[in-house]
């Protein structure tokens, strides 16, 4: 059991029959009344995530999982399928399991959060920042700027599309914010 001063960020609560866990935080002490947390929880089974008001000394059960890397091997109708780089087995999770499908590649090493009381994996991290080749994108056209953001769309070898700047060409490596699916900056080769 835990109490409100033990809550941190990536900490895994039971609740509700459920595994949550804690995207955020903050302790507030309002001028009158009792002090209280507010988080922000994610479910590892629905990936929902929503706000939760904790009271001041309040306990609540927590879960122990276990970040193990995996490496990721391919998708089908089973979902996306993982082999655990120490021993070799494999399993799949659905796809609601994994943030930003779309940005896997055969051989990405993941994070897989493992719940210990059970060995059952409930949820996918993957790294903050991906490299990935352009593999398809329009050529850009200097003055094509008619809006303020200066962007074209490009699709990657994992078969992503991402917004890119105009100077981004096929063939180029690009780095990736796997959180926000978003361009961060070209890669030097």
């Amino acid at each position: 059991m835990a109490d409100t001063s033990d809550i941190r960020n990536g900490l895994v609560i039971k609740m509700n029959n459920d595994l949550y866990q804690i995207v955020s935080f903050q302790h507030k002490k309002p001028g009158k009344g009792a002090a209280f947390v507010r988080t922000r929880i994610k479910s590892l089974t629905s990936g929902k995530v929503m706000e939760y008001t904790i009271p001041a000394g309040h306990k609540f059960e927590t879960a122990r999982v276990e970040r193990r890397p995996h490496q990721f091997l391919y998708n089908d109708d089973m979902g996306y399928h993982f082999m655990d780089n120490e021993t070799f087995e494999q399993f799949s999770l659905e796809e609601k399991l994994v943030p930003n499908p779309g940005l896997l590649k055969e051989g990405l090493v993941v994070d897989i959060l493992i719940h210990t009381e059970d060995e059952s994996p409930v949820a996918c991290e993957l790294p903050q920042f991906i490299e990935m080749e352009v593999t398809y994108t329009e050529p850009g056209v200097k003055g094509d700027t008619s809006s303020n953001t200066a962007t074209k769309t490009a699709e990657v070898e994992s078969g992503a599309s991402i917004s890119v700047p105009l100077f981004i060409n096929t063939g180029d490596r690009i780095k990736i914010d796997t959180r926000t699916n978003a361009y961060v900056e070209r890669v030097k080769k």
